[in-house]
């Protein structure tokens, strides 16, 4: 929690050096605004206190997307303060949480399933990626290297066994190996991906086409599904 509140004044920081015009201007998401994006983090951070009280985190699908662009053409000061007070919500919101309280289940969209323990990490992918989103000056190379290869294992386990997704085998120059995709064997030999962390992280988590990914024996690296 510690380090997901450090990471939001690190957005808000930076979300802050903008202005109303700029909050109207496209993000690095398609379709979206950096208003939409500062809406969707203060909607997220309302949607994850009540997975942590036993809620559903949405009502439905379209109630998010309808809140989502009802928030997006707000002036800056409003969205700031919106997602700083959201975020201070969610805080609190963990702080009560006993300690033996997180080793339970809980339910996120979909039907997906996690235990509580993980949705401050699942929080922090939301600030992290989203401030990259912001198209503010804040790019993948400038996430924390701990952040990164966390992220990366993840992604690998999220899309492990996803027969949409070949066999891969991820690695990083010194250090950092990851599987992930259809099981080997049937589906072919893995086909071996190489990058930086924050490059191989990008890729998987659809914020590049493969910028900085390259497949060692030269071929096109494989088209991932959405998250």
């Amino acid at each position: 929690m510690a380090t997901l509140r450090a990471a939001t004044d690190s957005l808000l920081t930076r979300a802050g050096q903008l202005d109303d015009d700029a909050v109207r201007a496209p993000s690095a998401l398609p379709g979206w605004t950096r208003g939409h994006v500062l809406a969707h983090l203060a909607r997220n951070a309302d949607a994850l206190v009540n997975v942590l009280t036993g809620r559903p985190m949405y009502p439905s699908a379209e109630a998010r997307d309808a809140d989502i662009a009802a928030g997006a053409p707000r002036p800056l000061a409003e969205q700031l303060d919106d997602v700083r007070a959201t975020a201070a919500r969610l805080e609190k919101t963990a702080a009560d949480i006993p300690a033996d309280g997180w080793s339970a289940r809980c339910e996120l969209r979909g039907g997906v399933t996690d235990v509580m323990a993980r949705i401050p990490f699942r929080r922090l992918v939301e600030v992290e990626l989203h401030h990259v989103d912001l198209d503010a000056g804040y790019t993948l190379d400038q996430l924390p290297a701990d952040f990164v290869a966390r992220e990366i294992a993840f992604l690998s386990a999220r899309f492990a066994g996803n027969e949409e997704v070949p066999p891969l085998s991820l690695s990083a120059p010194g250090g950092g190996t990851w599987t992930t995709g259809a099981a080997a064997g049937a589906a072919g030999a893995p086909v071996r991906v190489t990058g930086a962390p924050y490059a191989l992280m990008g890729w998987l988590a659809g914020r590049t086409t493969g910028t900085g990914v390259r497949t060692e024996d030269g071929a096109a690296l494989p088209t991932l599904p959405p998250l």
